[in-house]
């Protein structure tokens, strides 16, 4: 490994030049330039990366650096086919890292795990089909199977899958939201009535402050950074609050202005840069509040006030008892909490104040506590205090991250799903779909680990490598009788079969997608709840992968029959036929088909946006939670060595999918066993850079979990916290350590313990003391 120090800006020509790398090394030079060149324009194919949207400005390439990576790493020529297979045993491919698996290239058809052999072998699509469907039909419940879907999942394989499932028996979905943006779904459905953002990417150009809690655009979706940059021009206060100093949100190079790559310049991307620490953001707003409300006070006596009076009485139930436990919080304890000054947090609630129009942005650097949906609550009890909801220019914007998350929300993908919804697939489909609720994915996972779920089937995604407990899960998937994937490459998820294990490889979305009546496309919903068509432009005509729909297609006909409740082979023909169903289905789909030729697609609308609280009160409300005793739930041992930690994503990486070793924003280059420490706590427990340490977190239950020989690394975070990367560190964070109500696990907020280490290299342990 090697540790040096990167003072370029985000962006620039060091994006560049890694965009070079992956493209050579994705062994398609040509195809993938053009293919470059099609990402996210009108006719081309949606980015496989993050749900950021676009502004629809013609002529102009759309890409950042971690789509061109997203891109040149699914349309790689490699194949790993049944060759590769006969040549390496699944306990030899466990044995490999993430990236080595992923780089194998491509997987290209069916096989299914020989235990006896220890390999997967190849099968045929329909042997594939029925011996899934014997499995499903062999259970004593529907209820013992598990559907988990990626949200890059497109909407109308997502909206097949829904249907499929429901018409088997059972709403256990389990799926990748359960694991970043739930408790923003949670939170935002209680206070405004519906689970998304309230704003569009016109809004940015008119907000006077963009406040950003908890987010790493430049690595996490780097087509932020020109938003921002271009909101910092014209003179908006943009707010970072943020554990740890991100050089995109500090200043960025636009690779699409020629002037300012001639003159390696760089433009801010934030105005103003807070460090709270982990888990202190509920505490940091309901300082900003505190402040404000004095304020508020103060100017009444005049005649005047700094809340929006009149915006408060006309859409809002429950200020007065939210600000009673304003009144109620002292603070000394918003301080602790916030790791802030009172100072800091009175000059945040300047800016707000001053700005007429005021955008909350956050990522999973607030969703991932065990309080996220009380956080998220603050949140929107700020901005309703201010008005700055449904009107342009403000709002609440929760940054999705795969590209269809929020999409496949909307198709049904949801293990709770409302009455309304359940209610209109009955009278379009004429079956009553189960209404119980089924898992999410902790729920689903502790079911597989008792043997109470047979069968799991995974809609893309590597479920393995993205969950908690890392050892804890791998061991469930085991359990299985049954586990399916499908999915472009090999992952960690395939390499942890069931007794009985089907990999089905899938098209991407750089593929053009040839079916009966010709060329098809596919649609996805950005984190603006714009929806826009995507079309693959590589060719695959004569391999064995078959589209997402098809696959769903195909084991829903050998499972429920031809025709039950659709005829699934029409379906697979055509995929405006499944547009139509989803228009007769979901709300704000109408004229589904012919809106897709629209620049750009059509926007869904946002109830909240339009000040229609669909709430219980029928009203935007505010709630009133005391602030945490404590972070996590666990006593805090009074140690020296004992941190905060949190887990986050390399740059060269997306999600669960490592592009590389290098993470030349945090001057990290070859490695990932490393833990990231404020240079005051390094040299507190005399600790240098390069230095190996093993981390073991604290819970309740009696297990062992513990990472080893992770180098020491430098960086500007908060005062006992820590960070490193998943899935590395997933190994310290219990699988029932989650937030409340969300039942997302706590990846942001794992209590640890740090000690020399004696080991010369990285190993995972978890076993029971």
């Amino acid at each position: 490994m090697s540790y040096k120090e990167y003072g370029n800006a985000a962006g620039g020509w060091g994006a560049l030049k890694a965009t070079t790398e992956h493209l050579l090394k994705s062994h398609n030079v040509a195809k993938n330039l053009l293919n470059l060149l099609r990402t996210n324009q009108d006719h081309g194919f949606d980015c496989p990366g993050c749900a950021w949207g676009e502004k629809g400005v013609p002529g102009r390439f759309r890409f950042c650096e971690n789509g061109a990576k997203a891109v040149n790493w699914e349309a790689t020529s490699k194949r790993v086919d049944r060759h590769f297979f006969a040549q390496h045993s699944v306990s030899y491919l466990n044995q490999q890292s993430d990236y080595w698996l992923e780089y194998q290239g491509r997987l290209s058809e069916p096989v299914k795990y020989n235990g006896t052999t220890d390999k997967y072998e190849p099968i045929s699509w329909q042997q594939a089909f029925n011996f899934i469907a014997s499995k499903l039909n062999g259970l004593a419940s529907p209820n013992q199977a598990e559907f988990y879907t990626s949200g890059r999942a497109s909407n109308e394989a997502a909206f097949l899958y829904q249907l499929f499932v429901r018409r088997f028996g059972t709403n256990n979905f389990p799926d990748c939201s359960n694991m970043c943006h739930e408790a923003t779904s949670v939170a935002l459905a209680e206070a405004i009535g519906i689970g998304k953002g309230t704003t569009r990417i016109e809004d940015f150009e008119h907000a006077d402050a963009i406040f950003l809690f908890g987010q790493n655009p430049g690595t996490n979706h780097p087509r932020m950074l020109e938003t921002l940059a271009a909101a910092y021009k014209r003179g908006a206060r943009i707010v970072a609050l943020n554990n740890l100093k991100e050089r995109g949100l500090e200043r960025f190079t636009n690779p699409q202005d020629p002037l300012e790559m001639l003159k390696n310049g760089s433009s801010p991307t934030t105005s103003d840069y807070y460090m709270p620490k982990l888990g202190g953001d509920m505490a940091l707003v309901r300082g900003i509040v505190k402040a404000l409300y004095k304020r508020h006070r103060q100017a009444q006596q005049q005649g005047k006030s700094v809340f929006d009076l009149a915006f408060i009485e006309q859409h809002t139930d429950g200020v007065a008892q939210y600000l009673a436990q304003v009144d109620a919080t002292s603070w000394a304890e918003i301080t602790r909490q916030s790791g802030l000054r009172r100072t800091d947090i009175e000059a945040l609630a300047d800016i707000y104040q001053n700005a007429k129009r005021v955008i909350v942005t956050w990522a999973m650097g607030i969703t991932q506590h065990k309080h996220s949906v009380n956080t998220i609550h603050e949140l929107v009890n700020l901005q309703l205090l201010g008005g700055n909801i449904g009107k342009q220019g403000a709002g609440l914007c929760p940054v999705r991250g795969h590209s269809n998350v929020q999409g496949d929300r909307t198709m049904g993908i949801n293990e709770r799903p409302s009455a309304a919804f359940l209610d209109s697939l009955e009278q379009v489909f004429g079956f009553k779909p189960p209404r119980n609720h089924g898992h999410n994915v902790v729920e689903a996972l502790q079911a597989l680990a008792r043997g109470e779920s047979k069968i799991f089937i995974g809609l893309g995604g590597n479920l393995v490598a993205a969950a908690p407990d890392t050892a804890k899960v791998a061991q469930a998937m085991r359990n299985a009788e049954l586990t399916v994937n499908i999915a472009t490459k090999l992952n960690r998820t395939h390499v942890n079969p069931g007794k009985d294990a089907i990999i089905l490889p899938c098209y991407g979305r750089t593929d053009i997608d040839l079916q009966a009546s010709g060329p098809q496309k596919i649609t996805v919903e950005d984190s603006f709840s714009m929806v826009h068509a995507s079309s693959g432009r590589i060719d695959v005509h004569g391999e064995q992968m078959r589209s997402e729909i098809a696959i769903v297609a195909g084991i829903a006909a050998a499972t429920l029959g031809e025709r039950t409740p659709v005829d699934w082979r029409a379906m697979t023909d055509n995929y405006d036929r499944i547009r139509d169903l989803i228009e007769h289905t979901i709300t704000g789909f109408a004229q589904f088909n012919q809106r897709l030729d629209a620049p750009g697609g059509f926007y869904l609308g946002n109830s909240a946006r339009e000040l229609n609280w669909k709430t219980a009160s029928g009203k935007a409300q505010f709630f009133s939670h005391e602030l945490p005793q404590r972070i996590v739930p666990v006593e805090l041992p009074d140690e020296a060595n004992v941190f905060l930690m949190q887990t986050m994503r390399s740059h060269d990486q997306y999600n669960t999918t490592i592009y590389g070793y290098d993470d030349r924003y945090r001057s990290v280059f070859g490695e990932r066993n490393v833990v990231f420490f404020n240079q005051e706590d390094m040299h507190r427990l005399k600790l240098n850079t390069g230095d190996l340490v093993d981390i073991e977190s604290f819970w309740h239950d009696g297990t062992v979990r513990k990472i080893e020989a992770f180098k020491v690394i430098p960086h500007e975070i908060a005062p006992s916290n820590i960070a490193a990367y998943f899935p590395e560190a997933n190994a310290l964070i219990p699988l029932d350590s989650v937030g409340d109500r969300s039942f997302t696990p706590t990846s942001k907020s794992i209590l640890v313990r740090v000690s020399p280490s004696q080991k010369a290299a990285p190993i995972v342990t978890s076993k029971s003391r």
